[in-house]
């Protein structure tokens, strides 16, 4: 297990980095090696979803008794959460921070997952682990037509130039072996050009880079005379909050952001409720 005792090394290295605390490197050690023993001591660079989510439902569902407490009832409930929860921000760190596998929801989209005959988009949260729905967008729907259609050439010509090849997570690449040369699995935004894919050295088109993503966000917003700081994830956020004042309930904003629990969403509505106080205005000014 060398290889397995290297990736701990830089584990280590980037939790200290960051200057988490002892506890949590701890935390964060332990449960992301009993993710790998697990799998039978498989690299992480060769699971995804599938094997995070059956670790995950494993610790939900098998391992009911916890080495610190024999606790019962109701606290015991929440302990079995929180250690779920505990797993789960490790195994996010380990693919995000340290081998550098980024989960963003937009990026991962693939062409499969626009359906534009129940005007629905399927999205794989990385947050929750769980695939969901939100509504296609209609003012986008055409645009997404196009897009479509211009990756679908693209997919054509990277076949006939010999590639054509898409990345697929490590137990459906086993279990659909042609599916990664297929159009419904390529990426709905690729990179512009074929590149080495860094773990397998596969020359392949991968999606969109992340910091690709960020200078387009930017520069988008400066071309809309923005004069404020605008990511990704502030879109999320204006996404929920403009469901709120439309007057959609929390429960359906939970399930299309993708929130394991409503408490999550009910942070919107203080902010919801500190816009309205903006609106108000002196009485001077009546």
């Amino acid at each position: 297990m060398e290889i397995k005792k290297k990736l701990l090394d830089l584990v280590r290295d980037k939790i200290r980095f960051k200057h988490y605390s002892y506890s949590t490197e701890r935390t964060y050690i332990h449960w992301i090696k009993y993710y790998i023993v697990f799998h039978n001591k498989k690299h992480p660079i060769e699971m995804g979803k599938v094997e995070i989510e059956s670790f995950l439902t494993f610790l939900a569902t098998k391992k009911r008794v916890s080495p610190t407490t024999q606790n019962k009832g109701t606290a015991f409930a929440k302990q079995n959460v929180s250690l779920e929860n505990q797993a789960f921000s490790a195994i996010l760190f380990l693919y995000k921070e340290v081998l550098g596998i980024d989960m963003s929801e937009v990026l991962n989209l693939r062409i499969k997952d626009i359906d534009f005959g129940f005007d629905k988009i399927y999205v794989w949260d990385s947050k929750s682990l769980k695939d969901r729905t939100i509504p296609l967008p209609q003012k986008l729907k055409q645009q997404l037509v196009v897009q479509v259609e211009l990756v679908s050439n693209i997919h054509k010509q990277d076949l006939k130039n010999g590639y054509g090849s898409v990345y697929m997570p490590y137990a459906l690449e086993k279990k659909y072996p042609n599916a990664k040369k297929e159009t419904p699995w390529q990426f709905l935004f690729p990179m512009k050009n074929i590149s080495s894919d860094p773990r397998t050295k596969v020359k392949r088109r991968h999606h969109l880079h992340p910091a690709t993503l960020g200078r387009n966000i930017k520069t988008a917003s400066k071309k809309a005379n923005l004069n404020k700081r605008v990511t990704s994830h502030i879109f999320r956020h204006s996404y929920a909050t403009h469901l709120l004042q439309a007057g959609i309930d929390l429960r359906s904003i939970q399930e299309l952001l993708g929130h394991k629990s409503v408490e999550t969403t009910m942070i919107y509505t203080h902010v919801v409720s500190e816009m309205n106080k903006a609106k108000l205005v002196s009485p001077l000014d009546f």
